[in-house]
């Protein structure tokens, strides 16, 4: 008997496949190592840990997931100088502390593609120096003995079957767009989840001041710095692992997501009943026009 003969694919059920896996990739993060890493996956530490290891298959660095964004991001949220996911490139001014360039006045146009190719830097680029020489000046301790040798392993993973494997069945320069398509997808699913939860123009963005303190509780900073947004898409909520519930996640990170929506009316009466904002945008379209809005003006004044 001769080999059954495959079909091959045409170029739109081959961009179809790229969009599919990107899609895929981010949802896992939403959804499985995000709560894996904030000990919200599972009742069993072993149980996170392992699940918290889908984002190192996936090209990142659990390890160095924990130190930016569970101390950094959850610790100083929209603080500058302090929340890292702020500090996204000197092409985006997406806080008012930050220099305004010329080409800012444009950012709210370009962003989706700068977004497109954050994935390759974080890959090639971001992990690697700071696996080398930490985070300074946010004191990321770096990764030494069993911790730097399991990055490693994965991170040769995900090379062999995200682009070593893929040009050794398929040696032909074509995968260069669909790896650039692919990273396209991931970098702007994941970069619009974070804006969207907390670069909107309802929330507030706080500059650092030597000697200084918050002037609120850590609760209340929380839910100021922090928005949801479509608290009744079903289908958005279960995509983005309860991400657009981001309030009810900066309070309770240690808490499933799937908890979120029950939470979300209890923490808007309680922040009701002590003066406190709670801001809720009502859909996806909604939130996005306000962070439209927000990179705008971010652009054009100083």
């Amino acid at each position: 008997m001769g080999r059954p003969h495959v079909r091959p694919l045409n170029a739109w059920q081959v961009i179809a496949c790229v969009v599919s896996v990107a899609l895929a990739m981010a949802g896992i993060g939403f959804g499985v190592m995000h709560d894996a890493n904030h000990g919200a996956y599972a009742h069993g530490a072993r149980a996170n840990s392992w699940m918290s290891r889908s984002l190192d298959l996936l090209g990142a660095s659990s390890f160095l997931w924990r130190q930016a964004h569970n101390v950094l991001h959850h610790s100083y949220t929209n603080i500058s100088g302090l929340d890292i996911d702020l500090e996204m490139s000197t092409l985006l001014r997406v806080a008012p502390w930050q220099p305004q360039r010329r080409w800012h006045r444009l950012q709210h146009l370009y962003i989706g593609l700068l977004f497109g190719i954050f994935p390759l830097k974080w890959w090639f680029y971001d992990d690697p120096r700071m696996f080398v020489v930490g985070r300074p000046p946010h004191a990321f301790p770096r990764a030494r003995g069993a911790t730097l040798a399991k990055a490693l392993v994965f991170k040769a993973v995900f090379l062999a079957w995200a682009f070593i494997i893929p040009a050794v069945l398929h040696p032909t320069w074509r995968l260069i767009p669909l790896w650039l398509l692919g990273s396209l997808v991931l970098g702007n699913v994941l970069g619009w989840a974070f804006q969207l939860a907390h670069c909107v123009a309802p929330t507030a963005m706080i500059e650092a001041r030597a000697g200084e303190s918050l002037s609120v509780g850590w609760a209340s900073h929380q839910v100021r710095t922090s928005a949801d947004f479509a608290q009744g898409n079903a289908v958005l909520s279960w995509y983005l692992g309860g991400l657009n519930f981001q309030i009810e996640h900066h309070l309770f990170p240690q808490v499933c997501h799937t908890h979120y929506p029950a939470l979300a009316p209890i923490v808007q009466e309680v922040c009701e009943a002590h003066g406190v904002r709670y801001i809720a945008l009502p859909s996806l379209g909604a939130a996005l026009s306000a962070n439209f809005d927000w990179l705008r003006s971010m652009g054009r004044t100083a």
